[in-house]
This record gives C-alpha cells, structure tokens and sequence, in this order.
C-alpha cells in the first residue's frame, strides 16, 4: 500500500491510522502545487489533485474518511471498526461523517479567511463560522465528559477523524474553556502512533 500524502492536511489522518494498525506502507512525499499534487501524475490519481490518496492493489482511493474505514476493514482484528451490523458500527459512521460535515466546513471558512489580508476578510463570515463550530464543540463537549472515546471506551477510526480535527480546532483557539475536549484531546496525543504520524 502507498500513502500519497503531503503533511499538515488531511493525509494525517490515514497516516494515524496506518501507524496505529502497525502495518507496512509507502509513504509518498508529495509538494503542494505544480510540481506535486498538480502533476498529470497526481491528477490521475484524484482529479481534483488532493490529498490523501492510497493505492491499495492497483486501485486508488481518495477522501480521508474512506481510505480510514478501508484501512480498518481490512484489518478487523485491530479493532479500530465495531462488528458489521452492531449499533456501535453505526455509532463509529455518525462520527466520521460528523467529522467531514459538521465539523470541517466551519473549519475551512476560518481558514480560508485568515489567508487573507486583514482589510480583505469578512467579520460577519468569520463570525458565523465560530458560532457554527461553537454549536459542534459543544455536543462534542457534551458527548465526551463521561467517556474516553466517541464509541464506548474503545479508541477507533472515529476518534481518528473527530480527534485530528479536533486538533485543526484547537490550534485555532476554538476549543479554549473545554475541559472534555481537552482531557480527549491529550489522550490521543499520548498515543504513540499519533505521535508518529505527526512528527514531520
């Protein structure tokens, strides 16, 4: 399996996920832009020329949310997906697709606002976007005081997706005064295999 990645974006993901599973993979080192995700190379990988891609027995496989519930399928006995057919399977889909529409749009808007020059940016737009993600910090925040983990005490791909997300929030200062989402969030730093695919 190979990994086409580029670091700080959503490829992190899979990568946290490939660590925590243990298993043999490529790590493929690509630039954003012309030279990198841009080439005619990448875009017959995913013709939007984004990260992450795997290629998994000849076939590639974009959106960091698949290739993490792949990555789990594939190897059951870690544990990282409940059984096929139980409530808490279908608990561990909510949150990865949480993750992706609830929790990222916001996300991209204050990030796409701060990238621009400060005479530039939308105070309505930026506003808007922090009381959404406020909204969704707070059934996190909810979800989370009694629990280690989104799908009962288990980590999983779930915690994955919520969890680097999470993190997106935090270096943005949109999770401050959140004791559950901090305590959550220190225990996923501690795991090594987060650690290790965050080190670059």
């Amino acid at each position: 399996m190979k990994l086409y990645y580029v670091a700080k974006t959503r490829a992190s993901r899979p990568r946290w996920v490939l660590e925590e599973l243990g298993v043999p993979y490529d790590l493929v080192r690509l630039e954003p832009g012309p030279g990198g995700t841009r080439t005619l190379e990448h875009l017959a990988r995913h013709p939007l020329g984004h990260v992450p891609v795997l290629e998994d027995r000849g076939t590639f496989i974009f959106e960091s949310g698949a290739i993490c519930l792949h990555l789990a399928d594939l190897f059951p006995e870690k544990r990282l997906l409940p059984a096929p057919g139980t409530v808490e399977r279908a608990l561990a889909y909510q949150w990865v697709l949480f993750a992706m529409s609830e929790m990222e749009p916001p996300l991209v808007t204050l990030s796409a606002e701060a990238r621009k020059p400060d005479v530039e940016r939308n105070a309505s737009t930026v506003s808007a976007a922090r009381d959404q993600f406020k909204k969704v910090a707070a059934i996190l925040e909810a979800v989370l005081r009694d629990r280690k983990y989104l799908v009962g005490d288990a980590f999983g791909v779930a915690d994955v997706m919520v969890g680097a997300t999470l993190a997106w929030a935090r270096a943005m200062k949109l999770v401050d005064a959140m004791p559950s989402l901090e305590g959550y969030l220190g225990r996923l730093r501690d795991r090594p295999a987060w650690q290790r695919a965050l080190a670059d």
